[in-house]
């Protein structure tokens, strides 16, 4: 018996995938607009997220749902907290603070581990997949974009355990072949897709808190001409050349 869940959660989150990628946040990161103060928010509020969401997967390691997606050998925290150290120095700690909707988003990894944890899986996939996946190309502009040490800065893209691109790609055919396998009622897979579309919500919101900063440093007529024209989502494009 398998659930499909890999193909419904790309299919079922395709136009919020397109949306979070259409934010003027992303679209000016991008064009390779990567401004030190915004980017130094997203890493804190990101390792707010991750410390939360990896927490609570190991939690429920043993729960029969998700144990079976819990794989330590992603973990981002560790990697964060590295960024962090590069980017505000040792007393990292004591500078970052959760913007308003990264305390949702944390808040909410609570709220489902307590009460539905099922749903974690939903995060998982939003955050992780996206990591190996657009992820990686994040990386190589934010390095040329902030003119990086050949060893620091983009430590939260780098996976130690998949050092190369073939093996990030076994890895997320073994992920997507593990949620194919998870064993889940009609029920459950709804909620799971709904959740995960509330993931890239929880995404936008944080990004979009974060647009002020990037206008605060452009002219407003290139702010206008870098956000103005929406892009085609990205899984939208493969889900389309694979149907071609």
């Amino acid at each position: 018996m398998t659930s499909h869940l890999a193909t419904r959660l790309r299919e079922g989150t395709q136009k919020s995938h397109t949306a979070a990628e259409n934010t003027a946040f992303m679209k000016c990161f991008l064009k390779g607009i990567v401004e030190i103060v915004p980017f130094r928010k997203l890493l804190a509020n990101l390792y707010l997220v991750y410390s939360t969401l990896e927490a609570e997967l190991k939690r429920h390691a043993d729960h029969p749902i998700v144990g079976k997606m819990y794989f330590p050998e992603i973990d981002r925290q560790s990697n964060l907290e590295q960024d962090l150290a590069f980017y505000f120095g040792d007393d990292w700690r004591s500078q970052i603070v959760p913007l308003k909707a990264g305390q949702v988003y944390v808040d909410r990894l609570i709220e489902l581990s307590n009460t539905d944890p099922a749903c974690l899986i939903a995060h998982s996939y939003t955050r992780y997949m996206g990591d190996l996946s657009g992820g990686q190309a994040l990386k190589h502009i934010i390095r040329s974009a902030l003119d990086l040490p050949s060893d620091r800065g983009t430590t939260f893209y780098e996976f130690e355990q998949l050092p190369t691109i073939e093996a990030k790609k076994e890895f997320k055919e073994k992920y997507r072949h593990a949620l194919d396998s998870l064993v889940l009622d009609e029920a459950t897979i709804l909620r799971i897709v709904e959740e995960a579309n509330y993931a890239f919500t929880l995404n936008r919101n944080v990004v979009d808190e974060l647009e002020a900063d990037v206008r605060a440093v452009l002219d407003p007529h290139v702010f206008e001409l870098l956000t103005k024209q929406d892009r085609a989502g990205s899984t939208e494009r493969h889900h389309s050349h694979a149907a071609a």
